[in-house]
């Protein structure tokens, strides 16, 4: 199993980015798939959700992202997006990939992302 983020990088407030989760061992299309991210001496946190098809679909976001941040997925592509508008500084932190079902949970290794002027 593996979970590869990319598409992280250093970008000034207000910017955008797009990170990008491509998995593989695992039947991509029936997990639910999520975005963490950790700053610096915080915890992890819940940024956004995307369910299954089968589940309905739904998505889910964190207060402080909300309006900002899209989390999608492309299950053709077994791959998960989230599309990063309007970057403040606390935005700041490694963002880790999750997918979690049946019974199973697996998280990626991370890509960092700074927002600074």
């Amino acid at each position: 199993v593996q979970l590869v983020e990319s598409g992280g990088g250093l970008v000034q407030p207000g910017g955008s980015l797009r990170l990008s989760c491509a998995a593989s061992g695992f039947t991509f299309s029936s997990y639910g798939m999520s975005w963490y991210r950790q700053g610096r001496g915080k915890e992890r946190e819940l940024v956004a959700f995307a369910g299954t098809i089968g589940g309905g679909g739904s998505t889910k976001y964190a207060d402080s992202v909300k309006g900002r941040f899209t989390i999608s997925r492309d299950n053709a592509k077994n791959t998960v997006y989230l599309q990063m508008n309007s970057l403040n500084t606390e935005d700041t932190g490694v963002y880790y990939c999750y997918a979690f079902g049946w019974g199973q949970n697996y998280w990626g290794q991370g890509t960092q992302v700074t927002v600074s002027s």
